[in-house]
């Protein structure tokens, strides 16, 4: 959970006891209750976790007999202590519903590949694994995996190959990716296990002696010139042939992308995405069938395996009220400006407003500066020349980093090799530059660029595939970094897509026809949503970055003389239910205590009663109120006790040099070296807040030590640890009565 800078985990969910049947194949799960509880009190609660985890069997125990709930059948009964299931009674009974024979079995318990590091697959990834073993297990060819960007697809792949290739089940298997660098990362990292048995193909040449094939789709397709290669493999060549990025070419009916499926139709056929696809002529359903398993961007934030996002929707006036130009206005060029009302969806498209990029440029770097100007960020602009009129504007805009070093903003764009060279830089964990990428199309997709921080998004942005991916740049958590969080700059309105129910769910089908009666938006991205390139790619392909190579650029007006200003900013976080809401430190600290305390006297009582206020804080900051975050709205002369009164019933704070004043008549009743001691010690709470007397580590330190000795001659001098701890609690007492 993010509010303002500060980051928090939320209060994870811990299921009691989870049985496993063999390594990574849990069976059943039993939560604990206590014994005055009803024997079916925590049922609920472990269906809940069951059906996160994928577990079949369910049971709630009060330590006097079992209730069980059966996923498979919907049942339900009691049952004594003594007759728990046995292992090979629930596996018979799983194995009997799913209709799973004995030869599947021996195929279905393929072990896992362990590096003996203790890496294990997370929940979901098991859930993926196995589902997919077992679906294969039991003849189906086709399986579409859904997994956000950031959960490790490819860490999935490799288990799923390693399983069925030790095991015999396929042994010779191919990997498709579109770029060359997932490609590259995939052989080196995941799946360097393979070793020897493993080769990418490369200069179009095919060895058939290995069982392990990496490739580029473009390395094995041809175009009017070049043979398509694959085709020397012989149809049945293949029993596996795993897809990533399926959403991009191999669903699209008429890409040459396609055409390689088809010809390998024998082999077992995995499609991973993070994006399904179903748009004219392209739907990952219609080919892979139904995901057989979706792991969601929402659902990974909710779990902490994926970053949480904070959106800064800016609005510029000439955005949001349009600009209009007087009669007769000329561009910077000469060229007469057409009289009409232009719009946001006319900016670097027909219209540029040279001091619009530079405001975009001016709030991006204002961002850096009061975060951390060496994060990690990507710039999306509508297109190349936007990316260059951007890059220069950033580059005005951030002399001193320019000077440091050059490379500390590059345009990375497919048609600029200088910048494309620098990709591998920007994705590097260990390089500092570049820091600030701008770019149009090219790194929406398939760049791993693990601490990236900041997303500009300053270009229309048509489909909702489209939309997902360019968050999902975003979404890699790297502690070693510091990246928890990223933050989303939003000048062009896309955020609005996280509200449409198809950002979390699976997209239905459409049918977008080029030339009907359809929104510019829609139809530009049925054009170009794959226009993407790079090094490598069939050059059939006449597209350059969301540009036409070669045909006249759309005509155009260049006005650098009309002023562009900020008139609305809004800051958006998601809540507890995974929900964008705008809301902001004040409102979601009152929402978080009045969901546990609806009254102040609640609140009062509870602070009163509670021994240790520190530990009373600490849970609440644990369970996730900011309260450092609330410090800096109120000042630091209040106790984080009115601050939070205030802040929630608006109850008129004191400072704690008022709550202090009343607590020092109880000093008049000490005497000689106690009452110096508690004097400083009244002093300290006025500096410091509550820990000034709870925190016994306090007397140890300056000023005390130089005046009164020892720690423990200090408790020596107030009348020993009893007296001190009586004199502290009435103090408290003090401070905080009514």
């Amino acid at each position: 959970m993010v509010r303002g800078k500060e980051v928090k985990r939320g209060e994870p969910k811990r299921a009691d006891y989870v049985l496993f049947y063999k390594p990574h194949l849990p069976l059943a799960i039993v939560e604990a209750k206590a014994g005055y509880k009803t024997v079916s009190s925590g049922i609920q609660q472990a269906i809940d976790y069951a059906q996160i985890l994928n577990i079949p069997f369910v049971y709630s125990s009060n330590g006097k007999g079992f209730y069980e709930h059966d996923l498979l059948t919907g049942e339900e009964k009691e049952i004594p202590l003594a007759d728990f299931p046995t292992p090979n009674e629930l596996w018979n009974r799983y194995k009997q519903n799913q209709h799973i024979d004995d030869e599947q079995e021996s195929k279905i318990f393929s072990e896992y590949y362990d590096d003996g590091s203790g890496r294990s697959p997370r929940y979901y990834q098991r859930i993926a694994i196995n589902k997919t073993i077992e679906a294969i297990t039991k003849g189906q060819n086709r399986i579409l995996l859904v997994m956000a960007t950031g959960t490790g697809k490819t860490y999935t792949a490799f288990q799923i190959i390693w399983r069925l290739w030790k095991s015999k089940q396929k042994k010779r298997i191919l990997f498709l990716a579109d770029r060359n660098i997932l490609v590259d990362q995939t052989k080196n990292q995941d799946f360097a296990p393979f070793g020897k048995a493993m080769t990418k193909i490369t200069n179009r040449k095919v060895d058939k002696s290995y069982e392990i094939y990496l490739s580029l789709y473009q390395a094995v397709t041809g175009n009017e010139s070049e043979k398509n290669i694959y085709k020397e493999f012989s149809p049945d060549f293949f029993d596996l042939i795993v897809v990533d990025e399926c959403h991009r070419g191999s669903a699209a009916e008429d890409s040459a992308w396609h055409d390689i499926l088809t010809y390998f139709s024998s082999a077992t056929q995995i499609g991973m995405t993070a994006t399904p696809k179903e748009e004219t002529n392209i739907s990952t359903s219609t080919y892979f069938g139904e995901a057989l398993y979706t792991y969601s961007l929402k659902q990974g934030i909710s779990d902490g395996f994926l970053a949480p996002y904070i959106v800064f929707k800016i609005g510029l006036d000439k955005d949001l009220m349009g600009w209009r130009p007087e009669l007769g206005k000329k561009d910077k060029f000469g060229n007469e400006i057409e009289d009409k009302e232009y719009t946001q969806s006319d900016y670097n498209k027909t219209l540029v407003l040279e001091k619009r990029t530079l405001e975009v440029a001016k709030q991006i770097m204002r961002f850096q500066r009061e975060n951390d100007p060496y994060a990690k960020a990507i710039v999306f602009c509508e297109n190349i020349e936007h990316a260059d009129l951007m890059r220069s504007f950033l580059c005005q805009e951030a002399p001193e980093f320019v000077k440091e070093n050059p490379k500390y903003i590059m345009k990375i764009t497919g048609d600029d090799q200088q910048g494309k060279a620098e990709l591998d830089n920007f994705i590097d964990l260990e390089s500092r530059y570049p820091v600030i990428a701008v770019t149009s199309r090219l790194m929406s997709t398939g760049v791993d660029a693990k601490t990236c921080k900041l997303i500009v998004l300053d270009r229309s942005i048509g489909s909702m595939t489209e939309f997902k991916q360019i968050i999902g740049r975003g979404t890699r958590i790297n502690e070693d970094y510091g990246k928890y969080y990223f933050t989303i700059m939003d000048f062009r309105n896309a955020t609005k897509k996280f509200s449409d129910a198809e950002f979390d769910g699976y997209p239905t089908e459409v049918k977008v026809e080029l030339g009907s009666n359809v929104d510019e938006e829609t139809a530009e991205d049925a054009v170009f949503d794959d226009a993407e390139i790079e090094e490598g790619i069939d050059d059939t392909y006449d597209w350059d970055d969301g540009e036409v190579i070669g045909e006249p650029p759309t005509k155009k007006y260049y006005v650098d003389d009309v002023n562009v200003e900020v008139i609305d900013v809004n800051v958006q976080y998601l809540d507890e239910n995974g929900k964008l809401i705008t809301e902001n430190i004040k409102s979601f600290g009152k929402n978080f205590i009045l969901r546990r305390f609806p009254n102040s006297s609640d609140f009062i009582t509870a602070w009163q009663q509670a021994k240790q206020k520190l530990k009373f804080l600490a849970d609440l900051s644990e369970k996730g109120l900011f309260l450092d975050e609330l410090r800096k709205e109120y000042g630091k002369e209040f106790d984080a006790y009115d601050i939070i009164l205030t802040n929630t019933y608006g109850i008129a704070p004191l400072t704690r040099e008022q709550r202090a004043e009343k607590a020092r008549e109880l000093l008049n009743h000490l005497e000689g070296d106690c009452h110096d001691i508690f004097t400083d010690i009244m002093n300290k709470y006025v500096e410091i807040g509550v820990s000034a007397l709870e925190n016994r580590t306090i007397i140890r330190l300056e000023p005390f030590t130089s005046q009164y000795g020892t720690g423990a001659e200090i408790v020596k001098k107030v009348g020993g640890t009893e007296k001190y701890l009586e004199i502290t609690e009435k103090l408290k007492q003090a401070i905080y009565s009514n």
